[in-house]
């Protein structure tokens, strides 16, 4: 499978990236930094050295899956990717766009979503715009029926470690066997893989958690 993995530089990023490589996938990471992107994944890494912004129809076509693990400071310019993704592929069932967003985008127990406790809690932090603009992305994403997205979201602790098991979910917080709504990045990478390699999550999110 041909996969290409926007932000594999990124934290999440990079693990995807191994996962993906460890399955025999044909990977490319596509980093605006292809230095960085040695040094993290390797100098044989596979990489296309350019500003998601500015990927074209061209750059992108020919892969099976891309994954957006895309972060910047500009929060903004992750809603400006996902319509960028959106009308590259209008009308077409290739490539299959696979979204990270975080875990504001999860409701509680009560329905509500958890964005909506966190502005209360936390409106006048700056970091907090990257959450509301995931948040629009879904929204985005909602209206589109002609093009194969999925968005997937992890738990609310969301922490380096290995892969194990995992459960998945749909659009609500859950808890591991120890109460707690913890994912590891691992898992998140082999749940991200498995969903690459045999999508059950066409014009849906799904969310994980530790067994």
């Amino acid at each position: 499978m041909k996969i290409g993995i926007i932000g594999a530089t990124g934290n999440v990023g990079q693990i995807i990236y191994k996962e993906a490589i460890a399955r025999d996938n044909d990977v490319t990471a596509l980093v605006r930094n292809s230095e960085k992107a040695k040094k993290l994944l390797g100098n044989n890494v596979n990489y296309l050295e350019k500003d998601a912004l500015l990927l074209s129809h061209d750059d992108l076509k020919d892969f099976d899956v891309i994954i957006d693990a895309f972060a910047s400071p500009d929060a903004y310019r992750s809603l400006d990717l996902t319509g960028k993704l959106v009308a590259l592929f209008r009308g077409q069932h290739k490539p299959h766009l696979i979204f990270v967003t975080d875990s504001s985008s999860l409701k509680n127990k009560d329905g509500v979503l958890q964005l909506a406790d966190i502005l209360k809690q936390f409106a006048d932090q700056p970091w907090i715009q990257s959450s509301v603009e995931q948040n629009h992305s879904l929204d985005l994403l909602k209206w589109v029926d002609n093009v194969d997205w999925t968005i997937m979201t992890p738990q609310n602790d969301f922490v380096p470690g290995d892969k194990t098991n995992y459960r998945l979910g749909t659009d609500s917080v859950m808890k591991d066997r120890n109460g707690n709504s913890k994912l590891s990045y691992g898992n998140f990478a082999s749940a991200m893989l498995d969903e690459s390699e045999n999508p059950q999550h066409i014009h849906q999110q799904f969310t994980v958690v530790n067994d």
